[in-house]
């Protein structure tokens, strides 16, 4: 499950900004007046008391939507930009190795695949220099047992210098050479949005500026220039935002790239509407929606909850058509969000949160010795610096 909210954050931060210049354009110092010393400080306060960016924002012909926060914070929705939740389904004995930094420089995190013959494959991936990808399988009746492993195609991305776009067109021309598989791929900013205050030592000149900003309305006067953002939909646009690409070799030919949004993921295409998938979205949405008032552990929580899920979502005509005689004896076990059989089934469950300001927290909670009633957790957190 994928959540991705990169505008909201910008939404708050300019009702903010737009405060301030609202400030100066009456000739008083947003700093001075506010009683605080720092800007950011000052952003804070004014998104965490709604701002008065309004009527300013009408003045330039923008509509926007401050998030409800009580504060600003991590916990926020506006500040989550993506939220990822997944589960890795495999054999209990197949040979791997729990979520490290392992490459020479310690900059890229994930579990490995140990298998005889695809050593060093994986199945989902980041590093801190903002790339990130995950891998799920295409379940078919039969594979071909002579393809090229497919968890290399998640560690290949995370050390090449491709984008994530260029890869997966890479990927798509040899995807006939691989048994099925769905692969996201992400190009994730250490930074996005955000804004500075910039003043002279008697205070007489302003300048308020969108850092990523060649999509603004500048506006000068005698005393005080700025430059305020007045269409976060254009975000979306923007190469200096974050992409998010998607591919799987059964679906159509060329890579597409994803919008902001919530999306589902299993052993299909993107967002099939298997039953079970359905059922797993809609409890990620209410978390999702509910995260504005949970803490950054609570959080994880609810969302490694969602990800174990047993209850079977049946009667599903869409996975038996596709899996037929493979998967019917298991149709029970495995029309759930956590697939739990005798020898097969979910056995790592990893969420993902980057926020605003490019904060990774990485959990993974991972089945040790093959038996279900052991596991262990490890949260890694680190900042991008792409």
């Amino acid at each position: 499950m994928l959540a991705r909210d990169p505008q909201g954050f910008v939404q708050r931060d300019l009702l903010a900004v737009c405060s301030a210049v609202k400030a100066v354009l009456a000739g008083v110092n947003p700093l001075a007046s506010s009683g605080l010393s720092d800007f950011g400080a000052f952003l804070e306060a004014e998104s965490a008391e709604g701002g008065h960016g309004n009527s300013i924002l009408e003045d330039l012909g923008v509509t926007s939507k401050l998030a409800k926060c009580q504060q600003p914070s991590p916990g926020c929705i506006s500040v989550w930009r993506l939220i990822l939740a997944a589960n890795r389904d495999e054999f209990y004995h197949r040979p791997s190795k729990s979520a490290e930094f392992w490459d020479s420089s310690n900059e890229i995190l994930s579990g490995l695949d140990m298998e005889e013959g695809k050593e060093g494959g994986t199945w989902l991936g980041i590093s801190k220099k903002g790339k990130m990808a995950a891998l799920t399988n295409y379940m078919q009746p039969k594979i071909d047992k002579n393809a090229k492993g497919r968890g290399a195609l998640v560690t290949n991305f995370l050390t090449a210098d491709l984008d994530s776009y260029s890869y997966l067109k890479k990927v798509s021309v040899e995807g006939h050479l691989y048994n099925g598989f769905n692969l996201l791929a992400a190009d994730l900013k250490s930074l996005l949005g955000g804004f500075s205050l910039l003043l002279t030592e008697d205070s007489s000149s302003v300048a308020v500026e969108c850092k990523y900003s060649n999509w603004g309305k500048e506006t000068n006067s005698p005393t005080y220039s700025f430059v305020v953002l007045v269409d976060a939909q254009e975000y979306h646009s923007t190469t200096k935002g974050d992409v998010i690409c998607y591919y799987g070799n059964k679906g159509e030919p060329d890579p597409v790239f994803l919008n902001a949004g919530i999306y589902g993921l299993s052993n299909s295409l993107l967002d099939t509407p298997w039953k079970k998938l359905q059922y797993g979205k809609q409890l990620f949405t209410e978390v999702v929606k509910r995260s504005q008032d949970l803490t950054k552990e609570d959080l994880v929580k609810e969302l490694l909850t969602v990800m174990n899920n047993q209850e079977p979502q049946l009667p599903d005509p869409a996975i038996e058509d596709q899996g037929k005689e493979y998967i019917r004896p298991i149709l029970n076990q495995y029309a759930a969000v956590c697939v739990r059989c005798p020898d097969y089934g979910t056995r790592t469950n990893t969420v993902v949160l980057i926020d605003s300001q490019g904060q990774v927290t990485f959990t993974e909670r991972n089945m040790i010795n093959a038996d279900v009633n052991q596991w262990k957790t490890s949260t890694y957190e680190f900042k991008l610096h792409s």
